[in-house]
Parts: structure tokens; C-alpha cells; sequence
């Protein structure tokens, strides 16, 4: 089984699909959501390691923002080469390799993670956990190419869910070391993660496949890049996706500073919301296939805005309460909105394919080889988004000593996203009765 590739793969043919395509396609999802998953508890480890960090370790609040965002940053800009690389070595190759690569800031954070370490030192490894950033863009080129149109939504919705669901088991594993051992052996949960790094490679190597028709296509990557769409789509994701991550990382953060939470009471929140979160999303994907994903994606931004005006209200009268419900809704709604937007970039270039007179397995071809070069793109620029709201935090905290001020920005940015989501793929299409062709409303 080592080092095997499957030359020939039409999920669009119903036949092909039916009697051996779902079954490969599945196989390879399940075991791609396990590398991913342990990818994103690395990317999400000094949303942890931060908890450990008490007043011995000389690192004020907003050092502690700015490193988070340093993993932040560099898991958005390693995700342009990494979906790249599953058609340059393979989805199954590339997974392997990945998967191992996680030991690096692992380990690395096992020897730094001691007072005494200069901020500069640890501002190195926690670069380097961004490494687990990349496998999302790998992981969810490579899943594309093996499902058919109608059931991606779904599929990109399960695996980026149960990617997504390694940030809060990361947080659960940190809770539990701080409940039993305390919070003075950040250790204990690098060690738990070695060996789950190796089982996840070995899963790969043992289990999944490449795919010989996915290649890398120059052209479709600057058409990627010309195409209005992948920018617009780039910006919603900022809004789903990088609120998603950026919340991820500061929550405890922000529970410790604004609310005064100790580690232990932080640690037990802040899991919430990223698994209530990541569980919701193949719910988006689903509900995008089913009634659309601008549709979904419209009214899920108007749900944010009203989300993030409750955390306001409750960071102005200083409830912890009502601001643990405003945000554990953005969590939800983030989740959902991760879900259809994803589920409407392989839609929006299946529409142009049909509007420019293509049908069937071209159209769908067209589709996929714009998409899978867009994704990664929308991927790297949307997990920037995590990258904004860390930095817009650290320096909110910095300035006024509370998280109000960024909380207003994300609001303004989240009606930004309603009125380019309504703009840009509902009102042509409700401007235009008779519809021969996909519209943009049906992505």
C-alpha cells in the first residue's frame, strides 16, 4: 500500500461513485481529519502554553497577544505553498510529511517552555507551531478533489469540522494538566502530543491515497489570482474563518485579562466555544448544499453583528455571563459561516464554468481546477483574519485595558461582509427573474 497512487478518478460519474469512488473518497476524508485535526491542536498550542505563563515568566498581556499571533501569521502564509503540495507530491505523501513536521514545534516547545526563556526564544517556537496551520489548505485541497460537486459542502465541511475541533481538545488537554498537575507543567501536554503526532502519520501512510489526475496547473493558479471572486470569497472567510481562529487563540487570553479569570477558570471556558464551534460547521456545509451558501453566508454575518453587539453591551456593565452567551454565539456562528462559504468556492466557479457554455464533467472539471488553486489562497488570507483580531486585541487591551474597542471594529467589519455577501451573489441574481444558467445565488 506504500507510496500508492490511483490513476484514474471521475467522482462525477454516478457509476464510477457509486461502485468504488465513495468508498475510496470516504476512507481518505476520515484519515485526512485525523492529521488535520492534530495540525490545528499544534497551530492552537500557545493559545495554551499562554495559561502556563505566570508572572515568573516575566510576559505582560499584550506579549502574550503578540505571541499567539506570531503562530497566527505564519500558519496564513504557509498555506499558499501547502496547497500546492498535494498535487506536486501527493495528498497521501504530503500528509505523511506534514504530520511528522508537527514534532518540530512540539519539541521545541517542550525545551523552551521554562521561566527564564528570553520572549525572544519564544517567539521562534511559537512561530514554528504555525507549521499547523498548513495542513488545513493541504488537507482541504486534497478532499476536494476526491468528492463531487454536490457532496462537497458536506465533505469540506466534516474535514475542516473536525480539524477545527483540535483547537478546544488542545484547550480540554490543557484544562485537564492545570486542574491535576497545575499550572506550573505546560510539559505534560507537549508530551501528550508526540505520540499522537506519530499515530496520524502512520494512519496516512497506511491508509490513504494520491490521486494522479490532481496536478499543479500555473494557469489555474493566475486565474485563481485574477478572478475577482477569490479576493471577495478571501474577505468572508476573514470573517468566518479568521474570527473563528483569532477568538480560538485569545479567549482565554481575554478571559484572564478583562475578567480577571485565573488559569484554572479560564482553561475550563475557553474550550467552549472553538468545539461548539468546529461540531456546527459541517452543519454549514450542509445547510449551504441544501438552500444555498450566499443565502446562508448573508444571514449568518447579520447573526455575527448581532452576536458581537451583545459581547459590547456585556463588556460595558462588566457581566461575565452575558458575555460568555455573546460569545459562545460568535463561536457557533463562525462555525456555521466556515462551513458555507467553503461550500460556495467550488460553486462560484462552477457557475462561471456553465455561464461560459460548459456542461457537465467539463464544467465540473473547469470547477475544481480554479477552486482547488482558490482555496488555498482563501485559505491563507482568511486565517489572516485571526492574525487582525489578535493584534486588534493586544492593542485594545494595551490602550483602554478592555477588548471593547476591537469588538466594535469586528462588528463594523461584519456588516461590511453582509452587504458585499447580499451585493455580490444575491442581488444580480434577484435582479434577473428568469434564470437559463447557475446563478451565484445557488453557490
Amino acid at each position: 500500500m506504500a507510496g500508492r497512487w490511483i490513476e484514474q478518478w471521475e467522482p462525477e460519474d454516478e457509476i464510477f461513485w457509486q461502485e468504488k469512488g465513495e468508498r475510496i473518497a470516504r476512507r481518505n476524508l476520515w484519515f485526512s481529519v485525523l492529521s488535520e485535526h492534530i495540525g490545528f491542536s499544534i497551530w492552537s498550542l500557545w493559545s495554551v502554553m499562554v495559561l502556563f505563563m505566570g508572572p515568573e515568566y516575566g510576559v505582560d498581556p499584550a506579549g502574550k497577544f503578540f505571541l499567539i499571533s506570531t503562530a497566527t501569521l505564519v500558519g496564513a502564509v504557509v498555506r499558499v505553498p501547502y496547497t500546492f503540495a498535494v498535487a506536486r507530491f501527493g495528498g497521501r505523501n504530503w500528509t505523511v510529511f506534514s504530520a511528522l513536521t508537527l514534532l518540530v514545534p512540539t519539541v521545541a516547545a517542550f525545551v523552551a517552555m521554562k521561566p527564564g526563556t528570553s520572549y525572544t526564544t519564544f517567539l521562534v517556537v511559537a512561530a514554528l507551531a504555525g507549521i499547523g496551520g498548513g495542513n488545513f489548505a493541504s488537507s482541504m485541497t486534497n478532499i476536494n478533489a476526491f468528492f463531487p460537486l454536490r457532496k462537497k459542502g458536506w465533505a469540506l465541511g466534516l474535514n475542516a469540522g473536525g480539524g477545527n475541533i483540535g483547537v478546544p481538545v488542545v484547550q480540554l488537554v490543557g484544562l485537564l494538566v492545570i486542574g491535576t498537575a497545575g499550572a506550573t507543567h505546560p510539559r505534560i501536554v507537549l508530551a501528550v502530543y508526540v505520540p499522537l503526532i506519530v499515530v496520524a502519520a502512520l494512519c496516512a501512510a497506511s491508509f490513504m491515497d494520491n490521486l494522479t489526475p490532481v496536478q499543479n496547473d500555473t494557469g489555474a493558479a493566475k486565474g485563481a489570482v485574477r478572478d475577482p471572486h477569490t479576493w471577495i470569497m478571501s474577505m468572508l472567510y476573514i470573517g468566518t474563518f479568521g474570527s473563528f481562529i483569532g477568538y480560538s487563540f485569545a479567549f482565554g487570553l481575554v478571559l484572564q485579562t478583562q475578567f480577571g479569570r485565573t488559569p484554572l477558570q479560564a482553561a475550563s471556558l475557553t474550550f467552549i466555544g472553538p468545539l461548539l464551534g468546529s461540531l456546527i460547521r459541517p452543519a454549514g456545509g450542509w445547510l449551504a448544499d441544501r438552500y444555498g451558501g450566499a443565502r446562508i453566508t448573508l444571514w449568518n454575518f447579520a447573526a455575527m453583528a448581532a452576536a458581537t453587539g451583545v459581547v459590547v453591551y456585556a463588556s460595558g456593565i462588566a457581566s461575565l455571563t452575558v458575555f460568555l452567551v455573546g460569545f459562545i454565539a460568535l463561536f457557533v456562528l463562525t462555525g456555521l459561516g466556515n462551513g458555507s462559504t467553503y461550500k460556495m468556492i467550488p460553486g462560484i466557479f462552477h457557475a462561471k464554468a456553465i455561464a461560459q457554455g460548459l456542461r457537465g464533467e467539463e464544467a465540473a472539471a473547469y470547477g475544481r481546477r480554479l477552486s482547488g488553486a482558490a482555496m488555498g489562497l482563501i485559505g491563507a488570507v482568511g486565517a489572516l483574519g485571526g492574525l487582525a483580531i489578535n493584534l486588534a486585541f493586544r492593542q485594545s487591551f494595551q490602550t483602554a485595558g478592555t477588548g471593547t474597542a476591537a469588538f466594535w471594529s469586528f462588528l463594523v467589519f461584519y456588516g461590511l461582509c453582509f452587504t458585499v455577501t447580499w451585493a455580490v451573489y444575491l442581488r444580480r441574481a434577484a435582479a434577473v427573474p428568469a434564470k437559463p444558467q447557475l446563478s451565484y445565488a445557488e453557490v
